[in-house]
């Protein structure tokens, strides 16, 4: 069963914003001090979601972890799928790092035409207000 890990969008303020962010072609890496100790549990299908503003609003599928560097120097690169896949909005509160994210809390992905082009303020005051 996959596991996935959960991480704040620092410097982006939506899914647009991740995605001009990253130069075309070039792979996908999140650098991070910490290598997951759950490695073949999260490589096993897992995806990073990301947090943008206090909401999960996509994720990526995870391809390689490696722990680059040794002793006080070493970081852990994951490499992701270039492709992001929007999810239902999920609230999620400020914390530091990562997180595991197990697949029953992890958020649907949203289907063409199911919200995935709405704007994310929309769509947290429509699931306020109990419309979505």
């Amino acid at each position: 069963m996959a596991l996935h890990i959960i991480k704040l969008c620092v410097g982006c303020d939506t899914v647009e914003d991740l995605i001009d962010w990253h130069a075309a072609g070039e792979p996908w890496i999140m650098r991070t001090r910490m290598t997951p100790k759950r490695v073949e549990e999260v490589l096993d299908g897992g995806s990073l979601y990301r947090v943008f503003k206090g909401q999960v609003l996509c994720r990526q599928t995870i391809l390689a972890i490696d722990t680059v560097g040794s002793g006080p120097a070493a970081r852990c690169e994951v490499t992701l799928d270039p492709a992001c896949v929007r999810t239902a909005p999920q609230p999620r509160r400020a914390f530091q790092g990562w997180r595991y994210l197990k697949p029953e809390d992890a958020p649907p992905d949203l289907a063409v035409g199911e919200g995935a082009d709405m704007p994310p303020e929309l769509a947290r005051q429509l699931r306020e207000l109990g419309a979505w």
